[in-house]
Order: C-alpha cells, then sequence, then structure tokens
C-alpha cells in the first residue's frame, strides 16, 4: 500500500533552501519558533507573512528539509494565483506530520478549496499535527468567504518577516555569495543595491549570473566589472 506521504506529487523541493541557507537579519525569531514546532515542542499552527520576496518559501522549505532529517512526514505546496489544483490534492494530506502551504491567500474566494481545507484543517489538527502557512498579508486580510475557515486561519501563532535594512541586504548577499563560493565585497554589495532590483529573490538569481560571469572572465567582481556585466544584461 502507498504510504500518504509517498503520493507522487507535482512540486518543487529545493535542496538549498534550508535554515542554513536562509540569512535570519531581525527574523530569528521566527526561526526558533518554526524549528520548535517542527521538533514537536511549538506552537501547532503558525503564520507567516511578509512581502513578497521575503523569503517564505524559503522557511516553509526549511521546515520540510528539518522535518525529513527528524524522520517526520513533511508536504510542502504553493498555491498559485492562476489556476488551483482539484482540492482532491488534500486528501490524506491529514496524516502528514508536518504540512506546509504557501500562498494560502489564493485559495479565498473558492469555496471548494475553502470547504475542502476546513475539513483537511480540522482532522489535520486533531490528530496533533503541525500546519505551517504563509500569506502576503496578515490572515485577517485574507477574503475567505467560509467564516469558520477565517476564524481557523487566526488560530496559533502569526509572526511578520520583517524587511532586511541596507546594511542587513548587503550582508545578506555577502553571505549567500560565500555559500557558493566566490566572494563579493561590501562596496560591490553596496553597487548591487542601488543599480539593481533590491527584491533578494531577484538578487540571488543576479549572484548565479556574476558567479558564471566572474568564472567564465577569471576575473573578481569589482565594479567596473559588476558596471560591464550589468550593462551587457540591460542589451540582452
Amino acid at each position: 500500500m502507498t504510504k500518504p506521504w509517498q503520493i507522487p506529487l507535482n512540486f518543487e523541493f529545493r535542496a538549498n533552501q534550508t535554515f542554513e541557507d536562509f540569512f535570519p537579519g531581525t527574523n530569528q525569531e521566527i526561526i526558533n519558533h518554526l524549528q520548535k514546532s517542527i521538533a514537536g515542542n511549538g506552537e501547532q499552527q503558525l503564520f507567516i507573512w511578509g512581502a513578497p520576496g521575503s523569503g517564505k518559501s524559503h522557511l516553509l522549505q526549511a521546515c520540510c528539509h528539518q522535518a525529513q532529517s527528524q524522520n517526520r512526514s513533511s508536504f510542502y505546496f504553493a498555491l498559485s494565483p492562476v489556476e488551483l489544483p482539484d482540492p482532491a490534492l488534500l486528501t490524506g494530506l491529514d496524516k502528514f506530520d508536518i504540512v506546509c502551504f504557501d500562498d494560502i491567500e489564493h485559495l479565498a474566494g473558492n469555496a471548494a478549496w475553502e470547504q475542502a481545507f476546513f475539513n483537511f484543517f480540522n482532522q489535520h489538527r486533531d490528530q496533533g499535527h503541525t500546519l505551517i502557512l504563509s500569506a502576503s498579508c496578515p490572515p485577517n486580510n485574507i477574503a475567505i468567504q467560509l467564516p469558520d475557515l477565517k476564524t481557523r486561519l487566526n488560530w496559533g501563532l502569526t509572526l511578520k518577516i520583517q524587511p532586511l535594512a541596507d546594511s542587513d541586504r548587503i550582508a545578506a548577499l555577502i553571505f549567500k555569495a560565500d555559500q557558493m563560493g566566490f566572494e563579493i565585497s561590501p562596496q560591490a554589495g553596496r553597487f548591487l543595491l542601488t543599480h539593481y532590483d533590491r527584491d533578494l529573490s531577484s538578487l540571488w538569481l543576479l549572484l548565479k549570473k556574476l558567479d558564471q560571469a566572474s568564472l567564465a572572465a577569471k576575473r573578481k567582481l569589482t565594479i567596473p566589472f559588476l558596471k560591464q556585466i550589468l550593462g551587457e544584461e540591460s542589451h540582452d
């Protein structure tokens, strides 16, 4: 018989999105709460919210990695603003120790999904399992039509991911580059923040391009070299 956590599902489990790979800035308390919950001695329900690109998906993926390392079953799924899957996706998820739903606000207004999620919520909670949700806004601001579900989203602990200050963003760039095996100076980090998209997920993608360009040219990431790379990118 197929165990619940062996059901084939189409979702991306990212190997590099662990707690060790996350630059916390002023968000260490959120990491502490998540780790306690995954270990079974924290809140049974956590709701994490913050602006797009603040690291919500990374943290939920990290929860699944930690659960896996502790031999606890876990499930991660990101809801799409374009099209929701069949709510039958929720069938059997109440058996998982840890369930993480990313971008939960996208189920709002879909009656079938709201009812199915309400049913799943109750079954999962009754078994003492841990539910971790994320959204771009606090639960009260999500336009859930089913009153009982809206109430349940406010259960547990709600935490906001605080945006990084510029000094922390530069430190995060240096931290990420070091993990990728190359160096970036504080001056170069400041240059990127000034001249490029400040969204962290965009900056991580840029770091991959910079690493490749640096290796190909066998040059360090000086500001003149960064100007050259960014200039070429803008003309692609």
